[in-house]
């Protein structure tokens, strides 16, 4: 979702003090509105420097370092319109928008709060206030400032896009289909409002129509990069990874993935032949695409390359029984010589779900570690089945959007309830971090003793089956080759593809999905259903590898 549709105004507000400086700073405001920013800011400061003191040539050179990314010379430039006239609300609204983007949230929403104790009825101001709550997390407080901007103004486009998003991350769809819709009917060629529709019906599952609202969004915003990953990530999970992976390559002009994009002197290897040659493949996004994605390293060694892996330093111990890897360093280690660099989803350009790399088991626990947690789980005298358990994702609160998609995915623990009262299996918490389980919950926990991913491998290792939701350890038990009961939201992230049970990346992994959005019960009991098929067969354990 695109969430900042906030835009700085620029109005003149208050006279000029000389004729000079009024034809002057009037140019200067022409040329503002008409979208010439260079000429704009070269005749405010011109304005400034026969009238130092002019308060709007301050805030309007102000607006223009917003408008031209350079935030800190704008939060000067309107604190210094501020301190000469303090009555004015545009200009507490825009310095909001200003510290917004400098992340200083508080100081933002003290300014948009500001600006409504000077005018009450400004729209704009409800509308950015909302904008950083939302930001902040809260959702209900900013869908109640978009919801009183529109009854102020209610041709409001940009407060229609907003409700939209906040809606969509609070669970509320169908308000929030219609709420993007109206934003694009006042403003056909509003690009982020077709985007927005486009997530909103993604989220419904009705995936055509949500790529017409992509399309629409790249259509009149070609160079729209937020809208090329949607409509990417949406062609993947349909199954069209041809296309999908070629758009997905739009996913570093994206505001949030700009500034880790790696820039390195090497060209970046696009899969030419380069046998004998060092390749650095460097980890990107989360724990979860690292370990499914690392697998293409050992493609990349096997058609001659020399290859080095940079990933986090939580799963380097894990990555080092990767087949063909010749070296595995953690991000922010020094990194050795290297001829070409690749990031590491980039390798899958050209993939197919037929042509998909998937190895039973592509990763390994350390033997000792293995053979340590098999005495101790032995020792215990654990009966039946052994089987690991998670239930939430981390909780990515940098993000709103990120932090709605880890409420979908996760479930409160005690929704599990149901597996607890299975004879013959015994449960063991995967879980690291997010919300604890019911204390009455039969359930072994070892994860406070778990340092790094190949501690949690090895314990894997001595289980039958891992039952979690779409998680890191997900990855990494279907990577060990366990078996995986993939606990799946009903907008599931692309990766699992739509209308599966199966995935192509993970020969031992089955999918149960929720049927409606938010809804576990039904995937929990298909889960309870298979697993007590399983608990009443007779076990044969076999030692884990």
């Amino acid at each position: 979702m695109n969430r900042k549709q906030r835009r700085a105004e620029s109005k003149h507000v208050g006279p000029a003090v000389s004729p000079a400086v009024t034809l002057l700073f009037a140019a200067a405001l022409q040329c503002h509105q008409a979208g010439h920013l260079t000429e704009a800011e070269m005749l405010y400061r011109q304005v400034l420097a026969l009238n130092c003191g002019h308060a709007d040539a301050l805030h309007l050179l102000g607006v223009v370092a917003y408008q031209t990314a350079r935030h800190d010379l704008a939060a000067d430039m309107i604190g210094q319109a501020i301190a000469i006239d303090a009555g004015q609300a545009l200009y507490y609204s825009n310095l909001g928008n200003v510290f917004a983007a400098l992340r200083r949230l508080d100081e933002a929403v003290a300014c948009c709060r500001r600006a409504l104790a000077l005018k009450p009825d400004y729209a704009e101001a409800h509308n950015n206030l909302g904008i950083v709550l939302a930001e902040q997390g809260l959702l209900e407080e900013a869908v109640a400032c978009y919801r009183r901007a529109l009854a102020l103004r209610p041709d409001y486009p940009e407060a229609f896009n907003n409700l939209g998003i906040a809606l969509k991350d609070q669970g509320s769809l169908d308000e929030a289909v219609a709420c993007c819709r109206r934003a694009a009917d006042l403003w056909p060629r509003y690009a982020e409002a077709h985007n927005n529709l486009g997530n909103a019906l993604e989220q419904q599952g009705r995936l055509d129509e949500a790529a017409d609202g992509y399309r629409a969004a790249i259509g009149f915003k070609p160079d729209y990069p937020v809208a090329h990953t949607n409509l990417a990530m949406l062609l993947l999970a349909r199954g069209d990874m041809a296309a999908g992976w070629a758009e997905y390559e739009w996913r570093w002009r994206q505001p949030g993935m700009a500034a880790d994009r790696r820039s390195f002197a090497p060209p970046q290897w696009r899969g030419e032949a380069a046998a004998g040659r060092t390749l650095l493949i460097h980890a990107e996004q989360g724990f979860g695409d690292t370990l499914q994605f690392c697998r293409y390293a050992t493609l990349a060694a096997a058609s001659g390359l020399r290859v080095i892996l940079e990933v986090q330093a939580p799963l380097v111990r894990l990555l080092r029984s990767l087949a063909g890897v010749e070296m595995v360093v953690a991000r922010g280690e020094e990194l050795p010589a290297f001829d070409l660099h690749c990031p590491m989803l980039s390798l899958a350009l050209g993939t197919t779900v037929t042509t998909i790399p998937a190895a039973a088991a592509y990763l390994h626990a350390d033997k000792l570690q293995v053979a340590a947690w098999r005495a101790r789980l032995a020792a215990m005298a654990t009966q039946g089945l052994r089987v690991g358990l998670v239930w939430a994702g981390g909780r990515r609160t940098h993000s709103p959007s990120l932090a709605a998609t880890d409420r979908r995915r996760s479930m409160p623990p005690d929704r599990l309830a149901p597996l607890f009262e299975l004879s013959g299996v015994h449960f063991f918490s995967l879980q690291k971090g997010g919300p604890a389980a019911p204390a009455n919950f039969p359930l072994t926990d070892f994860m406070e003793e778990m340092g790094d991913f190949a501690d949690t491998a090895a314990l894997i290792a001595n289980l039958d089956l891992v039952i979690s939701v779409d998680t890191a350890i997900a990855h990494l038990a279907a990577a060990l080759g366990k078996p995986v009961w993939l606990l799946n939201r009903f907008d599931s992230c692309w990766r699992w593809l739509r209308q599966r049970e199966d995935s192509p990346w993970y020969p031992t992994l089955r999918q149960f999905r929720q049927t409606q959005p938010g809804d576990w019960h039904f995937a929990v009991e298909m889960a309870c259903t298979e697993l007590r098929r399983l608990a009443g067969e007779p076990l044969i354990r076999t030692a884990p590898l």
